[in-house]
């Protein structure tokens, strides 16, 4: 059985604008706008935990901003434009379009694809309950990250990789099995030293890996020395990424089809706290922001994509930028 109820309260402009002062608020509205979610679903988009997202649902919910619509114990919420009284949504066409420039926004879509693609994963219809059966079996036979991992098996065995700015050896631990050789760099001795631990630990030979102490703008290697570079999470340390990115050009040789480097990182995103928690140069980078560096650096061809994002993760959504030389 399906219901929908609105909320109805008379209420004027001032308060409506005082109802929506919230950013969340305001991001929670911009959503609804688009997608009708669950309570589950929506804080998954907006990365608050439940009761700040039931408190402000609250608030929309008797302000008379969302529908409600029960189906069985699950309830969705939505805005539906049209129903709104003339001063509210008056109010809402007001701020909404200043919205879109938001960079929580491609954030709030991002995670919003994800959601509605893992609720079609557990859908009523045959396809969807098989797919999200043989998902959840599998995944509980095999793990999660078992695909992910096989897919480095595409690699060019042959490769030399430089893993930079390799930090405690996540990506030098994924790539040991596949190439040839991997040289990995950090500014940090403590850091090479966890990475080294790292893999004898986990019983992976070490006699192919090199772990070198150095920075990334000025790199310990011989021009076109690698196949290929990885750069995961560095970028926005760099107070002159430009600089870094011309090394990578450097070292990088496309003798054996390699030429290639990987930089992997924040999308753009309006945190602070980044910066003073954790001393972050850049807060992200845009499409074009990353594109327009590499093309400085010296790359040729360069493919910049959204990663998939965690919906459970609390950070910014991540892209994973490919440039040829």
């Amino acid at each position: 059985m399906q219901e929908s109820t609105r909320q109805t309260a008379q209420i004027s402009p001032a308060e409506s604008l005082n109802q929506l002062s919230d950013p969340i608020r305001l991001r929670m509205m911009r959503v609804l706008c688009q997608h009708e979610l669950a309570v589950g679903e929506l804080i998954r988009v907006i990365q608050i935990p439940q009761s700040s997202g039931s408190r402000h649902l609250k608030v929309l919910s008797e302000g008379g901003w969302v529908v409600r619509r029960s189906v069985g114990p699950a309830t969705y919420y939505r805005v539906v434009l049209d129903e709104l009284p003339m001063a509210m949504r008056g109010v809402w066409i007001a701020v909404r379009d200043e919205l879109e420039s938001d960079p929580e926004a491609s954030g709030d879509d991002l995670r919003v694809k994800a959601v509605l693609s893992e609720r079609a994963a557990d859908s009523s219809s045959f396809f969807g309950r098989m797919a999200g059966q043989w998902d959840e079996v599998r995944g509980e036979l095999f793990g999660q990250h078992f695909t992910d991992q096989a897919l480095l098996g595409l690699l060019n065995p042959t490769w030399r990789v430089a893993d930079l700015g390799c930090g405690t050896g996540n990506c030098t631990e994924l790539l040991s099995g596949w190439v040839e050789q991997i040289i990995a760099i950090d500014q940090s001795e403590e850091m090479l030293q966890g990475a080294q631990a790292r893999l004898e630990n986990a019983g992976i030979r070490t006699e192919h890996i090199s772990f070198i102490q150095g920075e990334l703008d000025e790199l310990p290697l011989d021009e076109e020395s690698v196949d290929a570079a990885v750069c995961m999470l560095v970028a926005h340390h760099l107070s002159d990424p430009v600089i870094a990115m011309r090394e990578m050009r450097r070292i990088v040789t496309s003798e054996r089809g390699g030429g290639v480097v990987l930089i992997v990182d924040m999308c753009a995103h309006t945190n602070e706290d980044y910066r003073r928690a954790m001393g972050h140069v850049h807060l992200g980078f845009n499409d074009e922001q990353i594109t327009e560096l590499l093309k400085q650096a010296g790359f040729e061809r360069v493919l910049v994509n959204p990663l998939r994002p965690d919906v459970n993760s609390s950070g910014p959504p991540l892209f994973a930028a490919v440039a040829w030389i």
